[in-house]
């Protein structure tokens, strides 16, 4: 079973209108129309049998309307192989009882961008959540690092998700982009043996750039190359260590290919592919309604 962590899809009506606005901010061109229908036909090419969602709530007013979206797509995931995480912003008054509500209605994580938020993750709005995460006992999704759409601006670093944890103890924790994108040697200097996830989303060979003339270097446009990433995925564990595309930012099939290209045992691919999701999430796989292939 392939299960890939980290994906994004927009409901019909603004997946357009959505995805030409990241575009722009990224500069990069997307693998899929940012559709679940997008995202069913990039699984069929690429052989992957369920794909979760990592919603963002880039206001408060956002969550529980797009936590609704997510509860949805979640009762059509026996026909899709697609789950949806939910959402939580640092300035929703209730993050406890939207949590619950959630819980209530099997969703097993949630996904906070601090970068889009706006807030640093050790702060005292984002320690709230996560400790009620934590009695919750929900899965935390969080990019880690830079983001591409924002130069320079930091919210996520490996020294504030050092800080959070101090605060709230263990945690089911997924940092995502390989620990923290381009900040990849801090966060595995700083944050490894803590028993946190990691998952590969966008973070491996090469940016495809976009069709809007942004004049990339390519310096600019290279990720971690096999050495690098392969170093991260040691020093937080293969045990420990997801599957993510970040589609339609990353093209599945692409990023199946660039792990495949690692120096990784049989069973340490298979534990990045799967088992390591299905652990964290606490199914067994004959639990996991699957997308049928033609």
């Amino acid at each position: 079973m392939i299960i890939d962590f980290h994906t994004h899809t927009f409901p019909d009506r603004i997946a357009s209108q959505a995805l030409d606005k990241l575009k722009s901010a990224s500069h990069t061109r997307p693998f899929t129309d940012g559709t679940v229908a997008g995202l069913q036909a990039s699984m069929q090419k690429a052989g992957i049998d369920i794909s979760l969602v990592m919603p963002v709530a880039t206001n408060f007013r956002q969550v529980e309307h797009v936590n609704d979206a997510s509860i949805l797509i979640n009762r059509e995931a026996g026909h899709t192989g697609i789950y949806s995480f939910g959402c939580m912003h640092p300035d929703f008054e209730r993050p406890e009882e939207e949590l619950t509500r959630l819980k209530s209605a099997g969703v097993m994580g949630i996904k906070l961008h601090p970068v889009y938020q706006g807030v640093d993750f050790d702060d005292a709005r984002y320690l709230r959540i996560l400790e009620a995460c934590q009695k919750l006992e929900l899965i935390v999704l969080i990019h880690a690092g830079n983001d591409i759409g924002f130069p320079g601006v930091q919210h996520a670093s490996a020294r504030m998700i050092l800080n959070a944890l101090r605060s709230t103890g263990p945690l089911k924790l997924v940092l995502a982009h390989m620990g923290g994108w381009r900040r990849w040697e801090e966060s595995a200097s700083l944050l490894t043996g803590m028993g946190l996830y990691i998952d590969t989303s966008f973070s491996m060979g090469r940016i495809t750039p976009g069709e809007d003339g942004y004049p990339w270097r390519e310096d600019e446009l290279m990720l971690m190359d096999e050495k690098s990433a392969l170093a991260v995925i040691r020093a937080f564990g293969a045990d420990h260590t997801l599957f993510g595309s970040d589609s339609p930012w990353g093209g599945q099939a692409e990023t199946l290919k660039a792990l495949d290209r690692l120096e990784l045992t049989e069973e340490e691919k298979k534990r990045i592919l799967g088992s390591n999701a299905l652990d964290l999430l606490g199914l067994r796989q004959e639990e996991c309604p699957v997308q049928e292939r033609n």
